[in-house]
């Protein structure tokens, strides 16, 4: 299956699903290739048919977007260098959750959580401790008794119990002798972390020279701007002051406007209707006032204004979306 069918099959699931989905972000370099909301769910994917393929520099790239944006990354692929990925298994590549199409549409679709995850070693799921400590008390065993069991160290069980995961094979054993489930589900929309072992989010990049006027702008008027390397967006802008910080973010670009200028403001206001944002694109000259939902301001224009409401006013009132001309 080529990339190009992958990405579509995985849109036309999350719109079976119930999910808003985004325009592909069809420009390089880009971090992530849709965007797709249903209710509090927001997700950024990364389609891929080796999920290896995904580096680093990316993966930091998706999770702090995810942490601007309040939204989940995810990497959707088919296999790994040396086999396909299994179904309800969660991969990790650079601390950003992996699925196959089968798992996702488990997961989105039919509203299943995979239950295992991968890691160095082999497969391993989460292990409700309660639940195995209520078992085992049930069964009037001590530590001791169940892990000879299980063939395993008493310090093993009570590590267990205290909420370290166990193996797929362990697991199988507890839930054969006791004759009922003790695993819990991934939470994949939550970024895993319960069984994620990764850094915190990654440090944001400097931002270019040639952004500067750019943050200039919308540093006056308020905002923080978190700088991107590889999105459709130059910027993240999160407004310093809004107590509901996706509401006031803006995703913000800028160049001469251009075709592949215009392409870019497309996809940055497709996201934006997604995620909850709104978007501006910073440009020498142009004739119209935006592009689908993308406010168009003129930098010298931008830089005249010295009362940040006034260019707030003049960003919600260009984010409006206007019809194509004939």
């Amino acid at each position: 299956m080529s990339r190009s069918a992958l990405v579509g099959n995985v849109v036309a699931m999350l719109e079976d699903a119930g999910f808003m989905v985004s325009d592909r972000c069809a420009i390089r370099p880009r971090s992530f290739d849709i965007a797709a909301r249903r209710g509090e769910d927001l997700v950024l994917l990364k389609i891929l048919r080796n999920v290896d393929a995904f580096d680093a520099e990316t993966g930091q790239e998706m999770r702090r977007i995810g942490a601007y944006l309040d939204a989940t990354p995810l990497v959707l692929g088919l296999r790994t260098r040396d086999e396909e990925l299994k179904p309800e298994v969660v991969y990790f590549r650079h601390g950003v959750p992996a699925l196959s199409p089968d798992t996702a549409m488990d997961l989105f679709v039919e509203g299943i959580p995979p239950l295992i995850y991968a890691a160095p070693g082999g497969l391993y799921v989460s292990i409700d401790s309660e639940i195995l400590e209520d078992k085992r008390e049930e069964r009037g065993w001590s530590l001791g008794q169940l892990a000879s069991e299980l063939g395993v160290s008493r310090r093993t069980v009570s590590k267990y119990e205290d909420g370290m995961n166990a193996s797929i094979e362990v697991a199988m054993q507890l839930e054969e002798m006791f004759g009922s489930g003790l695993t819990s589900p991934v939470d994949v929309l939550e970024g895993a972390d319960e069984v994620r072992d990764e850094d915190p989010t990654p440090n944001e990049p400097d931002a270019n020279p040639d952004d500067e006027r750019m943050v200039t702008v919308m540093t006056r008027a308020g905002y923080d701007v978190h700088p991107t390397l590889r999105a459709p967006f130059k910027a993240v802008s999160e407004d310093a002051e809004d107590t509901q910080p996706v509401e006031g973010t803006v995703l913000t670009g800028h160049s001469k406007f251009t075709r592949a200028a215009e392409k870019r403001a497309r996809i940055m206001g497709s996201l934006g209707e997604v995620v909850g944002t709104r978007s501006v694109y910073f440009v020498d000259s142009a004739k119209r006032d935006s592009v689908d939902g993308t406010a168009l301001i003129e930098r010298e224009e931008a830089e005249s204004i010295d009362n940040p409401d006034e260019f707030r006013d003049l960003l919600k009132e260009r984010t409006e979306y206007e019809e194509e001309p004939a």
